[in-house]
């Protein structure tokens, strides 16, 4: 692929994706060049952030070797529950600095949560990358309140590392992920039949605006170069038409610091031209930094 092993002094490209299985996102339909891989090599970007690897360190390390003998690194958190959740970056440059949780016991083993430093595009700098899986919740069950549980703490973890990001000179952060909360109506299809399903529940919503609030130090980057544009969308349902309807969400996100809103300069989704020809649920959301 002939990139530079370094990031320093060019444009930093990070993409965020929901792979929906590391196994089965490499293996879909790669006899057709298509899967995980193909789009890695024509992709142009850097660092991929992603999500529900379900894959201890050894698979996603044979399932990705192609790609790490072509000079892609790779750090992952697995879960402790066998085939859930897992987050991990795959990188062009050597990560350093890599940590694991959100500083809560009760997800230290869950696979939710991955950061590591990377030389920023600019001389100097170091820019924290992170993937995250927070936990999608049922409206009403155990799992929402997993979810609530998450939310309170990864809150206070956000505003510490806001802070600690603006008391270090040449720093920023980006944390990627499925944030499993579609923010505004603008951020899904269907907007009025859910306000009662988890991903849309106002308190959700409203959590969201807390993190993106003025002076919270974190902005939602896609929304902020896209102010009133319906979308883009990020994941659709396995269910019925969606995909071909487009009635999707945009629950995946780049959230970053304050020194990096403006110097933002290109963002996609990569969604598949046709239902067959998806390799997860979700579609890669890549942003340029300069």
């Amino acid at each position: 692929m002939g990139r530079l092993a370094t990031l320093v002094g060019v444009s930093l490209t990070i993409a965020s994706v929901n792979v929906n299985g590391i196994r089965a996102a490499v293996r879909e339909r790669h006899e057709l060049n298509r899967g995980l891989l193909p789009w890695l090599d024509s992709s142009g970007v850097d660092v991929v952030a992603m999500q529900e690897v379900r894959a201890t360190e050894e698979q996603a390390r044979k399932a990705l070797e192609p790609a790490l003998a072509d000079g892609w690194n790779l750090v992952i958190a697995d879960s402790e529950f066998k085939g859930r959740a897992g987050v991990a970056l795959l990188s062009r440059a050597e990560p350093r600095e890599v940590r694991i949780g959100h500083d809560d016991d009760e997800f230290a083993a869950s696979g939710r949560y991955i950061e590591a430093e990377f030389d920023g595009p600019a001389s100097g700098e170091t820019v924290t990358i992170a993937s995250l899986y927070l936990p999608s919740g049922s409206a009403g069950t155990p799992k929402q309140d997993e979810k609530e549980r998450f939310l309170v703490t990864f809150r206070r973890f956000l505003d510490l590392r806001a802070e600690a990001v603006a008391a270090r000179d040449g720093h920023e952060m980006v944390v990627c992920g499925d944030w499993n909360i579609a923010h505004r109506e603008e951020d899904l299809k269907n907007h009025k039949g859910n306000h009662k399903t988890s991903g849309f529940l106002p308190h959700e919503r409203e959590w969201m605006s807390g993190v993106f609030a003025d002076g919270s130090g974190w902005t939602d980057i896609v929304r902020h170069r896209r102010p009133d544009e319906v979308g883009p969308y990020s994941w659709w349902s396995q269910r019925g038409k969606a995909f071909d309807n487009d009635a999707g969400w945009r629950i995946d996100y780049h959230v970053v610091t304050d020194g990096l809103v403006d110097r933002a300069v290109a963002d996609r989704v990569d969604r598949a031209g046709a239902y067959d020809q998806r390799w997860s649920d979700h579609a890669p959301v890549v942003v340029t930094y300069e």
